[in-house]
């Protein structure tokens, strides 16, 4: 991946940035150039995802890279937005207390280091929404 288009993804990556057509309405995420469903005629638009969305399913991931060993286990799940995409991300909570259907919302965490001493990434995970009656 080049560097400039590494740094404009970045932006998506943070805010779950992704696009919506404006001639059929569907939502993306990742964005995308091109609507599958109207082809040229759409015309794919920047949207800024609000960031709830329920888990579809999961899994308990219980071995990793040396680099995420000390979060074992830890949580993958697919969650579909509100606004209608997939997405696999990392869901912050006890194993027992996930389950399929669960209402959850996105959060900014930390997702790694380069090394000691080196970059730190940030990104999108998801935590349960604990009172689903106060979405916005």
């Amino acid at each position: 991946m080049s560097v400039p288009r590494f740094w404009r993804r970045l932006k998506n990556l943070y805010n779950l940035i992704g696009t919506r057509c404006e001639k059929c309405n569907e939502y993306y995420y990742p964005p995308r150039n091109m609507c599958p469903k109207c082809r040229r005629s759409g015309l794919m638009v920047p949207f800024k995802f609000k960031g709830f969305g329920e888990v579809l399913t999961y899994t308990v991931m219980h071995s990793s890279t040396k680099d995420y060993a000390k979060q074992t286990p830890y949580i993958l799940a697919i969650i579909k937005l509100d606004e209608g995409p997939n997405l696999t991300s990392q869901v912050i909570c006890s194993h027992k207390d996930i389950h399929i259907g669960m209402r959850v919302k996105s959060t900014f965490r930390r997702l790694g280091e380069e090394s000691e001493r080196g970059m730190i990434y940030y990104g999108t995970k998801f935590v349960p929404l604990i009172n689903p009656s106060k979405e916005f």
